[in-house]
């Protein structure tokens, strides 16, 4: 028991160090999935720092980061790998007068040199374990879900002009999604599950603080109370911590030391992506400066 409790203080301390405020629950979700080298699903709400997760890691972890963005139409080419066709065809050209056989050529064309290696090739691949970020997977079709989870179990593919490569050394598979798609029991399955929400008022603080250079308390302390009361309102798109802190680089990059009115409202634009917010929420201001607690006169 003490030997897991150290070990989840160091996993603790490197993500401070790295500028990631975790919780209990993050710390030995990260524990876990490193010791067992198990991927971790990481779901949430857009913006609470799923992505975030995966780089601190890598920088945690001092080993390559490894970014597969998944998309709708995402296939196995663009995921794992594709045959340089231009190489070929131009060293073809230029080797057309050599006395090598065509099986010779075939060789030479279908090796290392003229493979372009896609993350989950570039990730099977590495002298050390990477991390791999399999970014917003439900992004995905369900058929690469299904290929994904054949990587996942075996960690070797059969490309049929070069032969079959097997990772030396297995990843540290990190998936997120914001569920815009429900993902398959399958992948569940095969997965530690990780859900992240929207920090509290305390653990938002600390992140503004700790991110921010040149941040007074005091308007940290006010901009993270607006937030939460911001994130009460029936929106469109509820704004998360990436939000809260580039609107707290913006105020400082302003000379702020406190909230203030007129430019709380000429830059809700940073912290809200929707006009329908934007407008709500300027009608809403002596409400919502009310509710922080700021004396600000309103005009």
């Amino acid at each position: 028991m003490q030997e897991a409790k150290k070990e989840l203080d160091k996993i603790e301390k490197l993500l401070f160090e790295e500028g990631y405020i975790a919780d209990p629950m993050t710390t030995m979700a990260l524990h876990l999935s490193k010791t067992f080298k198990k991927p971790l699903l990481i779901e949430g709400p857009a913006g609470v720092g799923k992505t975030e997760i995966a780089k601190v890691m890598a920088s945690a972890l001092d080993t390559q980061l490894i970014r597969l963005q998944c998309y709708e139409g995402l296939d196995s080419r663009h995921a794992l790998y594709e045959w340089n066709y231009q190489k070929q065809l131009l060293h073809l050209k230029m080797d057309e007068h050599s006395h090598r056989s065509l099986n010779e050529k075939e060789q030479m064309i279908f090796s290392e040199a003229f493979l372009l290696k896609r993350p989950l090739l570039q990730a099977i691949t590495s002298d050390q374990s990477p991390v791999l970020l399999i970014d917003e997977v439900d992004r995905a079709d369900e058929e690469f879900e299904s290929f994904l989870l054949e990587i996942l179990s075996d960690w070797q593919i059969t490309i049929p002009e070069f032969g079959t490569i097997k990772a030396q050394h297995i990843p540290y598979v990190i998936l997120t999604s914001n569920r815009m798609r429900e993902l398959s029991d399958a992948l569940r399955r095969r997965c530690f599950y990780l859900w992240i929400d929207y920090p509290d008022f305390e653990k938002e603080l600390q992140i503004v603080l700790k991110k921010v250079d040149g941040i007074n308390e005091k308007l940290a302390h006010q901009i993270c109370a607006f937030m939460q009361e911001l994130r009460k309102m029936r929106l469109q798109k509820i704004p998360g911590i990436a939000e809260t802190l580039d609107w707290a680089t913006a105020l400082v990059n302003l000379h702020l030391n406190h909230l203030d009115k007129d430019l709380v409202g000429s830059t809700l634009g940073i912290v809200l992506k929707d006009w329908q917010d934007v407008r709500q929420t300027q009608l809403s201001l002596t409400e919502l400066f009310k509710a922080v607690g700021v004396e600000i006169k309103l005009n």
